[in-house]
């Protein structure tokens, strides 16, 4: 007698024609999924609608993950500040924790098994309100909710972990919390694409650090700013006027682990030049050094010894070498 077929299942129920295509015989991952409204689609097919409102109007909250060995990390401090995001759109969770956990560690673990061995993603989870009334002739349009993964592009940072970042100064300025509040992750994004344009022109290479309104460094395009004095520690600008980097916190609580004082206070330019040493933290690339800051040396122009210290701590508590991992996938 022949055998039945095995019952092909993803994410917690059957697979529709368009997810069993994207699986080879036996369950084996084929091809690429996103998650789109509670619908797994290959991601070759998934898009957006024209009038959705985070398109139209750039209302999207977006949170960016990654993962260290195909894992998840920080998964619930991410959706804590998307849950708090979400909130000032007057928006709640377009999911349950726990099924939303669940989806994206199933994408994650899909889409992962298509890389290489010891290479990692980056998860992009968004929400938006959904429809746009002026452009929509639908009346009961739904919120929408994507997760999609990627490669992480490792090119972009891989050697400055030993060269250091070039971090200049833009005169466009960070959005006024009057605006929307800072703890808010979102797309709206025109001040750093023109910031890091006019700072390239400067400084080929430079990321743009913004300033507030009052002078005080607020935040790099995509990236919190940290400075190391030996006679204070680790400084970061205030909370409230920053987004409140989830990667800068899993640093500062490191840094406490290690003996290092770690605290908030309003930066100047002159701060970051006196610097004995300054920093980057984002999810992606987690820690970098900013070797150069408005075309001159942070201090002796090189990577710093409470980086190195910092960048091993991060390290251990992922359980990969970071810098090692970025320069091995940079070429892919």
């Amino acid at each position: 007698m022949q055998s039945a077929a095995p019952k092909t299942e993803f994410f917690n129920g059957p697979l529709s024609l368009a997810e069993s295509a994207c699986l080879g015989d036996n369950g084996r991952t084929m091809s690429e999924l996103v998650f789109l409204n509670g619908r797994w689609i290959a991601a070759a097919e998934a898009g957006l609608p024209l009038t959705d409102g985070g398109f139209v109007q750039g209302t999207t909250i977006a949170e960016q993950l990654r993962t260290f060995g195909g894992r998840l990390f920080d998964f619930d401090e991410h959706i804590d500040r998307m849950d708090s995001s979400l909130a000032v759109l007057g928006l709640e969770p377009p999911m349950a924790r726990s099924e939303l956990r669940a989806a994206a560690e199933r994408l994650v673990a899909h889409n992962h098994a298509l890389l290489n061995e010891g290479d990692d993603l980056g998860l992009s989870v968004f929400a938006t309100p959904g429809d746009y009334p002026a452009y929509s002739r639908s009346t009961t349009s739904q919120p929408l909710l994507a997760m999609h993964t990627y490669p992480l592009p490792f090119r972009l940072w891989a050697e400055k972990y030993s060269r250091g970042q070039h971090l200049a100064v833009s005169s466009v300025r960070q959005v006024p919390s009057a605006c929307w509040p800072a703890h808010v992750k979102c797309r709206s994004r025109m001040h750093y694409y023109l910031a890091d344009r006019e700072v390239a022109r400067r400084y080929p290479g430079a990321r743009a650090v913004l300033l507030d309104l009052d002078g005080f460094i607020t935040e790099a395009s995509t990236a919190n700013v940290l400075i190391y004095r030996r006679d204070e520690g680790l400084i970061s600008p205030p909370l409230a006027h920053v987004l409140p980097g989830v990667t800068l916190g899993r640093v500062f609580r490191l840094a406490e682990g290690i003996g290092l004082n770690a605290g908030y206070r309003n930066l100047t330019t002159d701060d970051i030049a006196a610097a004995d040493e300054v920093m980057l933290s984002s999810t992606p690339f987690c820690l970098l050094p900013v070797t150069r800051f408005d075309g001159r040396p942070v201090g002796d122009g090189a990577p710093g010894p409470v980086f190195s210290q910092l960048l091993a701590e991060l390290n251990r508590f992922v359980g990969l070498d970071i810098a090692a991992q970025a320069m091995r996938f940079a070429g892919r």
